[in-house]
């Protein structure tokens, strides 16, 4: 019995040594974690994974002046896609718009006469009766004196282009360019089979030429009355029109519409004065020297002078060659002379003094329209194109004037300061037009 304690007391004591141990390590152990932080735990697998990084939207990451290119470009596809539809609707429709385009233009011509009567009291209807009469006649016998005088000297112009033919030939001959007999009668010769080769095609552009006539005869009815009715009902035309532009637009069209107008008036009216100058100094200068049908070529110079540029060198070359044919190379020459004389001072005093600047047009916006015109629509497309640049450009000019005004009314004002007035839209050299399209009437 009396050595169980003593056994237990050493239990007791390695015990209590133990626990003193694992107290120590305990001790230093969270020593060390005060001194360096544990690990983070792994993440539970539940846990969902940590989100991607952000990137920016794809337009945002699309340069600036790329992004302006594509919104400016997919616009101009909608904005040429538009204007092809209208030039295949106006090409399939093209004697109409031809015709009422020819009648606007003579309306601009002859509606002055039917302002002029309806001052002096004359009843609306009477006067768009008298002028209309006045001006078909006007333009009836210009036709048939043409058609006459060409007529008459048919057989004489034949003479004389055999006799012009033989004289050209024979100075061919003693020219210093060594032309011999056998090329002359080559190129003849080729010439006449050429002819004969295509027989077959002038035959059916023969038959083309009368459906060609038929066209134009009813190109020229159409014109007609659509001139009747612009000048007898043209205000109350106008009036309709500025129903169809809407109301926000309204107003700046109404005021575009008399600056129009007034720009072909005075383009319809100086383009007549010219082309009357040109056909009377040129008529009487090769009447002189002694070129015949001086006055049916004089009536082309002024038909053709209303193609600006090509109608000058077209009618001007008509003259020359049938004075080379008919009066040999010496009356060529001067003839030559006297069209150049007469079309430099028509460019550089008549049309810049007749036209003034209310229908300037640069030299190159001329060429481009009236080419354009012309593959568009062909002679008649080249008559209209100057006019329609002309028009657009003070329909243009004006609105734009317009807007900046509407812009600087609707600007607010500081506090205090006081109303700025508004500089007119009308420049100075285009006063605001007495008479316009809700004047025709």
């Amino acid at each position: 019995m009396s050595r169980v304690p003593g056994w237990l007391g050493r239990l007791g004591h390695g015990l209590t040594e133990m626990g003193d141990r694992l107290d120590e390590r305990r001790a230093e152990a969270e020593r060390e974690e005060e001194v360096s932080p544990p690990d983070e735990p792994p993440p539970p697998l539940d846990e969902a994974p940590p989100a991607p990084v952000s990137r920016p939207d794809p337009a945002q990451a699309v340069p600036w002046g790329m992004r302006v290119a594509a919104e400016a470009g997919w616009r101009l596809l909608v904005l040429a896609g538009t204007v092809w539809v209208l030039m295949r609707v106006i090409s399939a429709v093209q004697l109409v718009v031809l015709a009422f385009v020819a009648a606007l233009l003579i309306t601009a011509l002859l509606q002055p006469t039917v302002a002029w009567l309806r001052r002096y009291g004359v009843p609306r209807g009477l006067a768009t009766a008298l002028t209309a009469i006045l001006g078909f006649v006007v333009m009836g016998l210009i036709g048939w004196f043409v058609t006459w005088q060409v007529m008459e000297n048919i057989d004489n112009v034949s003479d004389q282009v055999q006799d012009g033919i033989d004289e050209l030939r024979n100075w061919l001959l003693n020219s210093p360019f060594h032309v011999t007999d056998k090329q002359i009668n080559d190129i003849a010769e080729n010439l006449r089979e050429a002819v004969g080769a295509n027989t077959d095609q002038i035959t059916s552009a023969g038959l083309e030429g009368v459906t060609v006539v038929v066209e134009a005869l009813t190109g020229i009815l159409l014109a007609a009355f659509s001139t009747l009715f612009l000048l007898y009902d043209g205000k109350r035309i106008w009036e309709w029109t500025l129903k169809l532009v809407p109301a926000a637009a309204r107003p700046g069209v109404a005021g575009a519409g008399p600056r129009a107008w007034r720009t072909l008036t005075a383009y319809v009216r100086g383009t007549v004065i010219v082309a009357l100058i040109d056909a009377i100094f040129i008529g009487l200068g090769i009447y002189f020297l002694g070129v015949p049908m001086a006055v049916p070529l004089a009536v082309f110079i002024f038909l053709f002078a209303f193609i600006p540029l090509v109608g000058a060198v077209v009618s001007g070359a008509l003259a020359v060659v049938v004075a080379l044919v008919t009066q040999g190379v010496f009356t060529a020459v001067m003839s030559l002379a006297v069209v150049l004389a007469v079309q430099q001072i028509e460019g550089h005093i008549l049309q810049p003094f007749i036209l003034g600047r209310a229908v300037r047009v640069h030299p190159l916006a001329v060429v481009l329209s009236v080419a354009a015109g012309g593959m568009i629509a062909g002679i008649g497309g080249a008559v209209v194109a100057v006019p329609l640049v002309a028009v657009t450009n003070t329909v243009v000019g004006y609105l734009r004037s317009y807007s900046l005004e509407q812009t600087l009314k609707q600007s607010p004002r500081p506090r205090g300061a006081t109303a700025v007035e508004v500089a007119p839209v009308t420049p100075k050299d285009d006063p605001a037009p007495k008479d316009g399209p809700a004047d025709l009437g």
